[in-house]
This record gives C-alpha cells, structure tokens and sequence, in this order.
C-alpha cells in the first residue's frame, strides 16, 4: 500500500512539473533528449562514430550504453522492493516513461536527415532555464552558470586559434612545394625560393630571385641553367612533380576521406540549414583536407584554397564542440558555432575578418542570430592575430594583395568598371553552365568510375599547357598580385614594359601615362593567352575529387580582363589626351589610369557573377588590397556583375552544385511565387495510399513495429482513432524505435501485444493483459499545421524562417496529409521544369 500511495504522489508531482514549467513547449521536457551521460562522453571516440554534426549524444561505440535500471529518479532499493512485490503478486507495475527516464539516443538524427530546429530551440530554452533556477539556490551552481555563459566566447576564442594555426601551416607549406617544381634550396631543403634568397649578398636589382643558394633542376642535374636542354629538364620536372601532387592528394582523399574533396560551401550551406551529412566535418575530414588543400594547390591545378578553408574552420569548430555539452547535445546550438566558423575561414583566408563575417551572413549561413554576429566576429578577429602572428607571407601585413596605388579614379572611368561588371556576369553565367553540364557528364557516364584518372589527366594537361607560359606557370596568388601591381620606377616586371619616358614625370616613385613597349606587347599576348586557358581549365577542375576552390581562379579570370582593359584605356589616354573624353583631368605625362586597378575591379566582378555576392564581396576586397578609395569602382562593377548573370539564371555556383548533389536546401532568397495551396503539395495525393498514422491507445507494440517496418517515412502522425483523425501529435520514427526497444530490456513484461499509449494516463486493462507502454514523452504535442487552402508562398515561408522538416495539414482540425521540406523542393522543381526526383535525400 505504501508503495502504491508513494507511485501515486510522484506521478502527481511529475505532472504538476510538467505542467508549469513546460509553457513554451509542453511536448518538451528539460533532458528529455539528452540521454544518461556515460563515460563515452568526455572520451575520444572513433570519428565515424562521434566527430559528426549529427547527434554525438547518440554514441553506438559503447558496449554499456543502456542506464542502469535505477536511473529514472528513483533508487536501486525502492527498485528492488518494487520488483519483489511484483514478484510476488502484490504492487503495481512501474511503466518505463520517456519524460521520467531520459532514453539515450532519444532526441537525435539519422544520417541524410533534417534537424527539427523548434525542437532543438525548445531544448536549448528548457536547459538555459533549469539552470537559471538551480543558479539561484547554490554558489556552485551560479559559478556553473557562469561558465555555461562563457563557454560559447571560450569556443570561439579555441575556434579562431586553432583555425589560424592550420592556415598559416597550409599558407607555408603551400609555398614551398610550389616552389619545389622549380627547383631546391641548397642550404635547406625546406626553405622556399624566397626565404632561400632572403639572406643572400649576391642578389642584384635586375634578377632579385636568383642566388646561388637556389638551384633549378636543370642547374641540380646538367650542371647550366640555361639552353633548350636545361628547358626540356625544366619542363619535365614541372610535369613530374604536379604529377605527383596530384595523385597523392587524389589518392588520399579516396582512400581516407571522401568527403575531403570540393569546395565543401555547398555542403557547409546544406548543413547550416539543418541537413545531417555525417562526418563531411570530422577529424579524418579534417586531416586529410588540410594535408590535401597543400597537394592540390602546389600541383598547379586551376583551383584555390580559400572556399576549403572554410570547410576546414568548420571541421574545427565541430569537433572542438564535443568539448561543451551545450553544443555537443544540441545541433541548432552547434549551427550557431558552424556559421562563426565560416566566417572564421574567409577571414584566414584573405586576412579580412570583417569580410569574412559579412560572408557567413550574406552567403553561407540560414540562420544568423545577433549573438552569433558579435561571436563571429571576435572568432574572425582572432583568427587574423593568429595568422597574423605566424606571418606566412613574411611580409608583416595580414593582407593577401596589397596595393598602393596613386592616382585617384575619376568619374568617366566608371564606364570601363560597368564593362567589367558586365564581363564579369556573362563569364559568371556561362563558367556555371559550363560546369554543372560537366559536372552532370561526370556522374552519369563512365568519367565518373575513375576519379584518379581523371585527376591525372586534368593535371598533366594544366602543367603541359602552362609551362611555356611564364603567367600560367605562376601561381593563383602571385599571378593576382602581378597583376594588381602598380609600375613603378624600380619595377622590372615584364607588365611595365613601356618604352622610356621622354622627361621625368609623376609623382613619387610612379610613372605617368607612357607608349607600350616591346616587352608589355609580349606581356599582353601571353596574358590573353592566359585568359582563354583559365577560363576552359577552371571548368573541368572545379568539382574533381581532390580540395578545389574557386575564389582565386576566378578572381584571376577577372583580373587578366581587367589588366587588359585597363592598359587598353592607358594607351588610349596617352595617344588621345586632347580628346572630350579625357581632355580636363588627364594631363600629357600624367598619371592618368591605372591598370592594376582595372584589375582589383575586373577580380571582383567575375568572383560576383560566379558567387552571386555583393556586400561583402566588397569589403572582402578593399580588406584584401587595402584599397579604401576604390570602393564605388568595386560596388558599380559587383552590382554591374550580379545583375547582368542574374538575368541568365538567379543561382550561384554553390546553389547549382546543392542541386546538382540533390540535397534539401531551401534557399531562402528564392522567391515563390505560384499560386498553389497546401492541399496540392500535401502527401497523400488522391492516387497514394492513406496516410500512416498512429492512434493515441488501442495500438500493440506488434502493430506499431509492423508500420514502422513496412514504411520508410522519418515520422508519424498521432491521432484519437482511425475513425475521427483528430490530430494528437507527432512522433518520429527514430525515437519511436530506441524507446520501444529500451522498453523490451528495461520494463518487464513489454510483448508483442502490449499497449502503446501516448495519453496522460495509462487505461484500464484485464488483470491478465501485459503492461502498456506509455510513449507521450517522445511526443510533439504541439506540431506545426496548416489547413488545406493556405497558400503555398505563406508555407514555404513558415519552412524558411522557422526550419521545419515537416508540417502538418488539417481541415476543420482533422488531419489530412503531412507536407516535408522534400515536397516543397520537388514541388518547387516541377514549377521550375526540373525533374523533382534529382531531390535525393529526406
């Protein structure tokens, strides 16, 4: 009888708990998802099991992952006492219930799965809350309190030091074995060409990169330097090493981590909508990444390292979460970390934190509270103190291309700028087309079964093509950097080859407007050359399986068209300065244009019309190159750009690639705009089966696992009864299996033909019939609806701004059909004359 009356006052207790302290969300209770904390957790578990962005509170590498029996609030003695009065006929049976005793697993994803962002929000509220009143009660729990409100600052400051790190070894590493296809440094092998050089006496003004420490291959093996063999010898170790850099980074990607490979800002932006994709940012994604970001950009591949340092941030960030509960067990939380660390890799990338924060906000992030702008941006600041402290370009400056021009831009200029703008949305529009349709060749036919070789093939294509051409040969970076340059009077750069000027003119150290020479017409054709070959190679590099970026390949596309240009209007000033054009402000002799400036222009306009960014593009550049005064150049020619390749299709290459790879991404700046309702996306349609749903009682345990069995659906909905359809809730097929499986270990007398019940209380039974099984604290008791006639543009909005993965319809509260984020997509795509079965993944 005691134990009776004790069983009933502490059901009347759970249910006034549950009854005041869960408002905002009364399906949800503190801990209810979060599973018993084992020792697993604060261990280093394997990386496909645990260092993932789905659920790491789910962890299958444990062999004792079940909790004791006496771990739902009431102690191994009561247990005991309990069980032997069952034992001997006396005493009621204790029912296992979710919302009494936290299942491990319970509250976490599947793989290829959608997070529920209410849910993991209303968890995150609930544990913010219990710890805001156990702060109140003790001073151990204030100080806990205290640290649960650092340890978000604490992440981002771990975040920004490691990522910083990591870059600054892939900045040096890179530049070494890049120069390693040229030749070795005598007095140390690991020294690239210019730190070999740095402390020579013998170097002279007209050749600053030679000195005898530095041995070309041909010098190293026939003994001179010059002549048609030491090329060939040249030539063959240039191939021989991009070779051989390619294959390793191939080889490692496919062999240790495939998810390595890409740009991964497709699947970054996939992710931070709520997607699970496991261990796409894990410790052998990690790795393998980095050590292959240095391969692949040393072997000479049209490609860059900017957009996978934001793959790397990100792989980071996520396994440095596992160090906070707070993060670890709630993956809208570690959303929050991924987006700081986005922009913490734009910002080791360029050296442009601002810029890089205004990225995540812009391009990649989907949902970007204010806390998570301020948490950026102190990630991004450290990030660049630490790059800045490794100095890895040893020029103490954390920017990538500094820039000093001297002249000021003047307004008749902007026509030109527009040009480029409009260069840059055409180049845009057709590098996307080309590249999608090349990247559909390679899945859907025999290219794709052998990526090594394609690789091979691609890599000795580049360096056989590149070689002869001394701006080709040249890295993504320096090519930039020689193209941003101003001449100078102490410049010896092939570019500045303009025949001598007739009277010392300029200001400073600048020369004003001067006749081509011989020498910048041979830069010219070389350089135009260099356009047509980065345009066709960077379409068939991009998306191969090795670490491939985009930003720099594009912004040298941009940058060769604006040189160009931008020397054309030079000449064109010198040789008709009395013109209306130019005839007021461009003087004879004076400086007048300045073609690296066409260049810094010509950059973000094509990097514009392939990304689509506008804002932080911008700043992104004048952090870059340091030019401040230069901004209304950048914005006409980036807005020029993002207009003119908006007008041939409104998607960047990143959202080309998420629907090329078929994953549920809705962007949410596409407008809809189709008249459609509710009722029309919903599942079922008149020709499908009924809908699944459960019953709130009268279901056996056998019933439920045969519907669970027999569908594959992510979720079911709850209803009164088969007759009625009056909606209860919504249970989701994950955490209906774990608890009727921990109901079969840990609740005696749990059969086939068990009651399932997700009510209050549970029924009356016969004295002979087995235990029910009371499953209402696995239940949304609040889920998402909509009725039958509203408007499809009201729901895809609800889907966006709230990240639901599903929502239910009804008409005059009876339920009538489910519409999931993969309806909205294949709805979308039918609009929009696409195949809706290109959308993969739940």
């Amino acid at each position: 009888m005691f134990h009776f009356l004790a069983s009933l006052y502490r059901k009347y207790a759970n249910d006034r708990g549950r009854g005041s302290g869960g408002m905002d969300n009364p399906g949800y209770r503190t801990g209810s998802f979060d599973g018993p904390h084992t020792a697993s957790d604060d261990e280093e578990d394997d990386d496909d099991e645990m260092v993932d962005i789905a659920g790491a509170t789910l962890d299958f590498s444990t062999t004792d992952d079940d909790p004791p029996l006496c771990s739902g609030g009431y102690d191994g003695e009561e247990y005991s006492s309990s069980r032997a009065a069952r034992m001997n006929g006396s005493g009621p049976t204790r029912l296992v219930d979710p919302l009494e005793d936290p299942l491990p697993g319970v509250g976490t994803y599947e793989d290829f799965n959608t997070i529920d962002w209410v849910r993991e929000k209303s968890k995150d509220r609930d544990r913010h809350r219990e710890i805001t009143n156990k702060s109140r009660q003790s001073t151990m729990a204030l100080l806990r309190s205290i640290s649960d409100a650092f340890s978000g600052w604490l992440l981002m400051l771990l975040v920004g030091l490691k990522t910083g790190a990591i870059a600054g070894g892939i900045d040096i590493a890179a530049h070494w074995l890049t120069d390693m296809k040229e030749g070795v440094c005598l007095i140390g092998f690991w020294f690239n060409h210019e730190h070999c050089c740095w402390t020579s006496n013998e170097t002279t003004f007209q050749e600053r990169d030679r000195c005898p420490q530095w041995k070309s291959w041909s010098e190293l093996i026939t003994g001179t330097p010059e002549g048609a063999f030491a090329y060939i010898v040249n030539y063959l170790m240039y191939i021989f090493w991009a070779l051989l850099f390619a294959l390793l980074a191939v080889s490692l990607v496919r062999a240790f981590a495939p998810y390595a490979c890409g740009s991964g800002i497709p699947e970054i932006k996939t992710i931070l909508s709520g997607f699970i994709i496991r261990g796409y940012l894990g410790k052998w994604t990690l790795i393998i990444k980095t050590i292959t970001l240095v391969l692949a950009v040393s072997s000479g591949l049209s490609l860059g390292k900017e957009g996978p340092l934001v793959h790397v941030a990100c792989c980071c960030a996520n396994i440095l979460c596992h160090l906070f509960p707070k993060y670890r067990k709630n993956e809208a939380k570690r959303r929050e970390v991924l987006s700081a660390a986005a922009a913490v890799g734009v910002s080791v990338a360029f050296g442009a934190p601002i810029g890089g924060v205004l990225f995540s906000l812009e391009e990649v992030s989907y949902y970007f509270p204010l806390k998570t702008l301020w948490r950026s941006f102190f990630a991004a600041l450290v990030a660049a103190f630490t790059l800045r402290s490794i100095n890895p370009f040893g020029n103490s400056r954390l920017v990538l291309f500094y820039v000093e021009f001297h002249a000021p831009w003047h307004l008749v200029e902007l026509a030109p700028f527009i040009l480029l703008g409009i260069f840059g949305g055409l180049w845009g529009a057709l590098f996307i087309r080309a590249n999608i349709a090349w990247c559909k060749r390679r899945k859907t036919t025999r290219l794709g079964h052998y990526p090594v070789m394609e690789v091979l093939v691609v890599a000795a294509l580049t360096a056989v093509l590149a070689y002869p051409n001394s701006y080709t040969r040249m890295s993504g970076p320096e090519l930039i950097s020689e193209l941003f340059n101003d001449c100078s009077l102490l410049d010896s750069s092939q570019l500045c080859g303009y025949k001598p000027p007739t009277n010392e003119t300029g200001v400073g150290n600048t020369l004003g407007d001067r006749p081509a020479g011989p020498g910048l017409y041979t830069a010219l054709w070389q350089l135009a050359l260099a356009l047509v070959f980065k345009i066709l190679i960077t379409v068939i590099t991009f998306g191969m399986k090795v670490p491939s970026g985009l930003f720099i390949p594009s912004m040298a596309v941009g940058a060769i068209a604006g040189r160009l240009l931008g020397v054309g209007m030079e000449q064109l000033a010198y040789y008709n300065h009395d013109c209306f054009i130019f005839k007021g402000w461009c003087t004879p002799g004076a400086d007048c244009i300045t073609p690296g400036l066409y260049a810094m222009v010509g950059a973000a306009a094509c990097l514009g019309g392939v990304t689509r960014m506008t804002v932080s593009l911008v700043v992104i550049m004048f952090e870059l190159t340091g030019g401040l005064e230069y901004i209304v150049p950048l914005m006409a020619a980036t807005m020029t750009s993002k207009w003119v390749a908006d007008a041939f299709g409104r998607e960047g290459i990143y959202e080309a690639h998420i629907r090329l790879n078929g994953y549920p991404f809705l962007e949410p700046k596409e407008e809809f705009d189709h008249s459609s309702l509710a009722v029309d996306v919903m599942r079922p349609r008149r020709a499908d089966p009924t809908l699944a749903v459960l019953t709130q009682e009268g279901m056996t345990v056998g019933e439920v696992e045969a519907l669970v069995e027999s569908t594959r659906y992510s979720g079911f909905p709850v209803v009164v009864s088969p007759e009625s359809q009056r909606l209860v809730g919504f249970v989701l097929r994950r955490d209906l299996l774990i608890s009727i499986d921990n109901a079969r270990k840990r609740q005696e007398g749990v059969v086939s033909t068990s009651q399932v019940v997700f009510t209050d209380h549970a029924p009356s039974l016969p004295d002979d019939a087995p235990p029910p099984l009371r499953l209402r604290g696995i239940m949304d008791l609040s889920p998402f609806t909509v009725t039958d006639h509203t408007p499809m543009d009201i729901t895809v909005d609800i889907f966006r701004k709230l990240g639901l993965r599903q929502c239910l319809v009804t008409h005059n509260g009876r339920l009538l059909g489910i519409i999931t984020k993969k309806d909205i997509l294949k709805h979308m795509a039918q609009i929009a004359n696409r195949d809706p079965d290109s959308i993969l993944f739940n």
